[in-house]
């Protein structure tokens, strides 16, 4: 599954979601660690033509995301806004009372994505299993109120996702989960395809790990780009919707480079048999 060329807001490539709505497959994350820029955010809306921007209850930044994007002047209808459902909100009622705060302080009448963030409920005398479908059940119908315009999951494994399509009805749009060379789970990847569940990878860069592996250095040179563009280009053409967090405008405009070159077949395998299962970020293979 290539990204279309073309289709997305501000001449990024989309993917189509199960529903026929289409998301950018750049965006820019964001989040609590490393910080929170407002000028990054506003160069990244203004000068770099980035309309997708990820973000969640958690990071703490839904509020100050709201100031960024009015004085950007970008249009909301021209924005892909995602949010993430943090555990401390999961349950039925929960969840439909915690997205409308989210949209609230996004300063926003709904959103384009809204993602359960973690697949671990940690509700006392409740399974995960049980927490999770109820929790979806409320997902459901917010898509069906068009509050959220596709729902989807994060940290979801393979596991998860099965015990979902047993409980629910609505099959997630996205599953995100992280996603660089030295962590690429094909087989999810592959699961969530045979599903028509778009993939979209957080960590493109191993939080900076992958810019210093020789086969990256080798390639940037190799194709005179930078050691991010080439893991960005990498995670693109393997048709995983991107989302790389900066809050430096130079990088965030580097990040956004990767739509006029390709990395040939052979290179591609090269930086696909660098996996090594290594996490730079939470593991959820422990969650039932």
């Amino acid at each position: 599954m290539a990204a279309a060329e073309g289709g997305g807001a501000g001449g990024c490539p989309a993917l189509p979601l199960a529903n026929g709505r289409c998301i950018p497959v750049l965006g820019l994350g964001t989040s609590h660690q490393g910080g929170y820029s407002h000028d990054a955010v506003v160069h990244a809306l203004q000068k770099c033509g980035i309309r997708h921007i990820d973000t969640a209850k958690r990071y703490g930044c839904e509020s100050l995301l709201q100031k960024a994007i009015k004085e950007s002047g970008v249009k909301r209808e021209d924005l892909w806004i995602t949010t993430k459902l943090w555990h401390s909100d999961y349950g039925y009622e929960n969840t439909k009372k915690a997205c409308l705060e989210s949209c609230e302080r996004l300063g926003v009448e709904y959103l384009d994505l809204y993602l359960i963030h973690w697949p671990d409920a940690h509700v006392p005398g409740k399974s995960n299993r049980e927490v999770r479908a109820e929790t979806w059940r409320a997902m459901e119908e917010l898509y069906e109120k068009g509050l959220c315009r596709s729902i989807g999951v994060s940290n979801f494994l393979i596991s998860h996702l099965e015990q979902l399509k047993e409980d629910c009805v609505i099959t997630p749009h996205v599953n995100q989960v992280e996603y660089h060379p030295f962590q690429r789970p094909q087989e999810l990847v592959d699961y969530c395809r045979s599903r028509h569940i778009v993939f979209e990878g957080y960590c493109p860069l191993a939080k900076g790990e992958a810019l210093t592996h020789p086969n990256i250095i080798q390639l940037a040179k190799k194709y005179g780009r930078t050691p991010a563009q080439i893991c960005i280009r990498w995670s693109i053409q393997n048709g995983i919707v991107t989302i790389p967090k900066s809050t430096k405008a130079e990088r965030i405009q580097e990040n956004c480079k990767v739509f006029d070159f390709t990395i040939a077949e052979d290179d591609v395998e090269i930086l696909n048999g660098m996996h090594d299962g290594r996490h730079v970020s939470w593991d959820p293979s422990l969650i039932v």
